[in-house]
């Protein structure tokens, strides 16, 4: 029993350490893929777990190479699931962090460490003041869920964002709608993943709302696709 509560310990005092793990494969992995970040991150953290267990050299080492698996298998899947989302939507993963403020494209597909996000631009998604797809959104959402139907793990938020006319609370409304507009699909073509839906007014743009053109691209709305619902991040702040 002594040594099974030392066992828990050891667990619970490795998982306090993986943020920290996480933090320094960050630093040493800057501008590698999610696979490469990914198992720098899980390396550490099972070499933790290995050491703090068994103390041995051997158990680090066992440790190291089993969390680099995990670390390895969802880096890869988010790699390759946003390479399939772009391919599936006739575009590239774009790579530019600062893609949705200087792309005029209709759908942006970016990854970073913590998710894959396709930004629909509202002119391709819905008529002005609608929460109505059109007919070229809906065909390209059926392309989305051809590839989700390969990730049932996926967890996916549907985020919709408007330019700063008119009030705030309408727009919140008219965000949420459409936001939900997009989950229904998903969830009416009976994707099983776990949906959340959610509307941000104009609360985050992503240039100032100054111009015409910046107001189009403020309009948009937002596919994140998470790894796990832990790494779920609030969209509109």
């Amino acid at each position: 029993m002594k040594y099974i509560r030392k066992e828990i310990l050891a667990i619970v005092t490795a998982a306090a350490l993986t943020g920290g793990c996480a933090q320094s494969a960050q630093q040493a992995t800057a501008g590698a893929t999610n696979t490469q970040k990914g198992v720098a991150v899980g390396a550490l953290a099972g070499a933790a777990l290995g050491q703090l267990i068994g103390k041995k050299t051997n158990s680090t080492l066992i440790g190291a190479a089993a969390g680099a698996a995990l670390g390895g298998a969802i880096g890869y899947s988010m790699d390759k699931q946003a390479a399939e989302v772009a391919k599936s939507l006739d575009t590239e993963v774009n790579t530019n962090p600062n893609a949705e403020a200087t792309s005029d494209s209709d759908i942006i597909v970016t990854k970073t460490e913590r998710y894959v996000k396709i930004t629909f631009r509202d002119k391709m998604m819905f008529p002005t003041d609608s929460d109505q797809l059109t007919p070229t959104a809906r065909y390209k959402i059926e392309k989305l869920v051809s590839v989700l139907r390969n990730y049932p793990q996926t967890v996916i938020q549907v985020v919709g964002h408007t330019d700063n006319r008119g009030s705030y609370g309408y727009n919140q409304l008219l965000s949420k709608k459409r936001a939900r507009t997009v989950a229904d699909m998903l969830v009416q073509a009976g994707i099983p993943n776990p949906i959340y839906e959610k509307g941000c007014s104009y609360a985050k743009p992503v240039v100032p709302n100054t111009s015409l053109q910046n107001m189009a691209r403020n309009r948009r709305v937002e596919v994140y696709l998470y790894p796990s619902k832990e790494m779920i991040t609030d969209p509109c702040i």
